[in-house]
């Protein structure tokens, strides 16, 4: 049976760039039909290509692989004629850039929505703002607030325009929740806030909760990416256990015997690489593999399509003129439904998903992430965990002696708001047996179990159906339900490595530093959609199914530029440090202030992104001499003189304040940002005018800022959160107590 529960879903896309065209592809994989209409000057994205290799004439490989199935519409077309088409659809995603206005289109056609995606959203002191993706970057805190990079070197940006690819994933997750609701409007995101949720790591509610930033200091991790006799590799430690295994791994016990060396790995990196260096990068995978450690070969464009695993899963599909990943969904539908289609189950609420029950079977960051996002839409979530072994994120960032430290873990809490909290051990057969008849009454269980979890305890797809024929069940594996690496221990790390995220972020001549947030965030957004396209699904047939979610395949898809680069014109992309395709110059410039801290300068992202900023940037600068070379007026000319540019852009910016550059550079309309600590979010206008963070007081840790969502849709209420995050057990006997009652109503005896 195809999965088509978009079918009828009528998208007309008149964005530019990579986010908006991402947002149309994921919905056209799950049937959507989409009407491309490009800007009278042309549509840039089909020139694209990272490597500048499109031959002329032709749509670039990258361009063919987002639009793969839609249709164009002629470029002359009125806006007459385009608003007659928009009038016949029922959703339209538009960008700067795009033809006509969202609120003009949105006026004219109030049953459509409109997504927006932008760099600061619509209507914010910074909207008329430049920005790039880089930029964002910076303006996030995503380039500091996990210490990516050495700390002798600037600080390294996530490289492979990831935040276009992440605003594009949480555009379609925010018209999905926007169609739940039955109507029109303009659903307004912004590339920012999926910036701070995506690249750092709840800093706001860290900071709130512990007094300090997660981290005080840039520093590689340890052990992390190494250099094998033939090939780079990737070694992660996430636990204690884990780390008395590595030590007994590379032949070193009496590491463990000094706790200190926990935390504190850096001096054991020569050590750590001249061992690594004496294997193969098969044999470090074996053996890791044996000690369960978190591990991956370090995959790019040119050997990502030989993995052993990513080849027996069938994650890359042959176009004949180049090969690109597969959709990041794998679905099994269940039996047809017997009679009607079942209508959306909502209670008559505003909010998206009122009256769903999901059954939140996962832990740490990504599972969490999903059923998070349904929790602030309106569903009601129950986040499962035993008192034997609760969710890991309640430890991170507490001292293990702290009074109820259980309780004031800030990532959790920053994660988990709204939801409510079941504690059952699985492995007890009176609490499994528990388990079954609470699945029983959900509409939504999602879990990030490793495959065999479940397995053993007799929780299959097919058994949980047998339950409640109608369920949606979404599964969230590392590696995925089959295949070489399906048991492997997977972290963000450990899938940023395997996807090629990892080879595209560092200096060129180091050793690739993981980004250690993405492969998270970004699995759980691709749950989220997946999730929601599965409830449309339901909505139309009546029927439930199972969703394979893996957090590789989620991560493979936001880095196939890499793999479509090598298939379709033989290059291999390189990490360029705070380089990058679309800007030239784009880099970090050191400033003359210091940072809050006293202990680094303050430095600020400039991205110069098209000819005409190049000139705004060149009078900015007082039109100095070394600048008026007519090869510099071209993309081309400006990358082959990049570092004559950094040179005279690092003078000038080292005689003047962050703030100082920022304006400058921002009155002339060049993309600027100063490079931010990431707890420092709330202070930027465009998050306090759409108010983004939102105090909530806990009843253990008090009061906090939290995260919220980064886009608005209409119906939404003035406060996303509505109460703290549970404490473990908190709601077992409420749930527990109607279990029966609630079972006889949903399966009568």
């Amino acid at each position: 049976m195809t999965f088509r529960p978009l079918s009828d879903l009528r998208v007309v896309d008149l964005s530019t760039g990579i986010a908006g065209a991402y947002c149309s592809r994921l919905l056209t994989d799950v049937g959507a039909t989409i009407t491309r209409v490009d800007p009278s000057g042309g549509n840039p994205l089909r020139r694209w290509s990272a490597s500048g290799s499109v031959p002329d004439g032709e749509d670039g490989a990258l361009y063919r692989h987002l639009t793969a199935g839609q249709t164009d519409t002629d470029a002359t077309t009125t806006d007459d004629e385009l608003l007659a088409l928009l009038d016949g659809a029922d959703a339209c995603i538009w960008s700067p850039g795009g033809r006509l206005d969202p609120a003009a289109i949105a006026a004219a056609n109030p049953d459509l929505a409109v997504a927006s995606i932008t760099p600061f959203g619509l209507d914010t002191p910074w909207s008329d703002k430049a920005a790039t993706e880089f930029t964002l970057q910076g303006w996030s805190g995503g380039m500091i607030g996990l210490g990516r990079g050495a700390p002798d070197r600037p600080p390294v940006h996530v490289a492979g325009q990831v935040g276009e690819w992440l605003a594009g994933a949480y555009a379609a997750v925010a018209l999905l929740a926007q169609r739940r609701t039955g109507s029109g409007g303009v659903v307004d995101l912004s590339m920012l806030e999926v910036q701070a949720l995506c690249l750092t790591y709840y800093p706001v509610t860290f900071h709130d909760f512990v007094g300090r930033p997660m981290r005080k200091k840039r520093a590689l991790t340890v052990p992390g990416v190494a250099a094998a006799s033939d090939g780079l590799v990737g070694l992660g430690v996430g636990t204690g256990q884990q780390w008395l295994d590595f030590c007994a791994m590379t032949g070193h016990p009496e590491w463990a015997e000094d706790v200190s060396l926990f935390t504190e790995r850096g001096a054991l990196t020569d050590d750590i690489d001249e061992w690594v260096a004496r294997h193969t990068v098969a044999e470090v995978l074996d053996v890791a593999s044996a000690f369960r450690l978190p591990n991956a070969p370090i995959v790019n464009g040119e050997n990502a399509t030989v993995v052993e695993h990513l080849r027996e899963r069938g994650a890359f599909v042959d176009h004949g003129d180049h090969t690109a990943p597969r959709s990041p969904l794998r679905v099994t539908p269940g039996p047809d439904a017997a009679a009607v289609p079942a209508p959306p189950r909502r209670d008559g609420g505003a909010l998206p998903f009122a009256g769903l029950r999901v059954l939140d079977m996962t832990a740490y960051w990504a599972g969490p992430s999903a059923s998070h996002l349904l929790a602030m839409l309106g569903a009601e979530v129950v986040h499962l965990e035993s008192d034997r072994r609760p969710d890991g994120a309640r430890a991170i960032g507490v001292p293990p002696k702290a009074d109820l430290a259980g309780e004031r873990g800030p990532i959790f809490a920053a994660l988990n708001t709204g939801k409510k909290s079941l504690t059952l051990d699985i492995t007890d057969a009176g609490d499994l047996e528990r388990l079954r008849g609470f699945i029983a009454t959900c509409d939504v269980v999602i879990e990030n179990f490793t495959p065999r979890v479940l397995d053993q305890i007799g929780l299959t797809y097919d058994t949980m159906r047998g339950l409640r024929e109608d369920l949606v069940v979404v599964r969230m594996p590392g590696f995925g339900l089959d295949g070489p690496w399906r048991d492997n221990a997977a972290f963000a790390f450990v899938i940023e490595d395997a996807s090629g995220l990892t080879w595209l972020t560092g200096h060129p001549d180091q050793n690739p530093v993981e980004p250690y947030c993405i492969g998270d965030s970004n699995a759980g957004l691709h749950a989220a959609f997946g999730l929601l396209a599965a409830l449309a699904h339901r909505d139309g047939t009546g029927s439930g199914c199972q969703v394979e979610a893996a957090m590789i395949d989620a991560a493979l898809s936001i880095s196939a530029e890499q793999v479509i680069e090598h298939s379709a014109y033989g290059v291999l992309l390189e990490r360029a440090g705070n380089r990058g395709p679309a800007a030239a110059p784009q880099n970090l410039y050191e400033c003359a202030d210091l940072d809050q801290y006293g202990r680094d300068l303050n430095r600020v992202a400039v991205a110069v992104a098209t000819d005409e900023q190049w000139t705004s940037l060149r009078r900015a600068l007082g039109d100095p001499a070394w600048a008026s070379d007519p090869a510099l007026a071209t993309h081309a000319g400006r990358v082959a003189a990049h570092d004559e540019i950094d040179r005279h852009l690092q003078a000038w910016c080292g005689f003047l304040t962050a703030d100082e550059v920022v304006e400058a550079l921002w009155a002339a309309g060049v993309p600027v940002a100063r490079v931010m600590f990431p707890h420092d979010q709330p202070d930027l206008p465009p998050m306090q005018s759409r108010g983004f963070f939102e105090e909530l007081d806990h009843p253990v840790a008090g009061p906090a800022r939290y995260s919220t969502l980064p886009f608005r849709i209409a119906g939404l209420p003035d406060r996303i959160h509505g109460r703290h995050a549970p404490l473990l057990g908190e709601h077992t006997e409420e749930l527990l107590t109607t279990l029966p009652q609630l079972a006889d109503e949903v399966h009568p005896r």
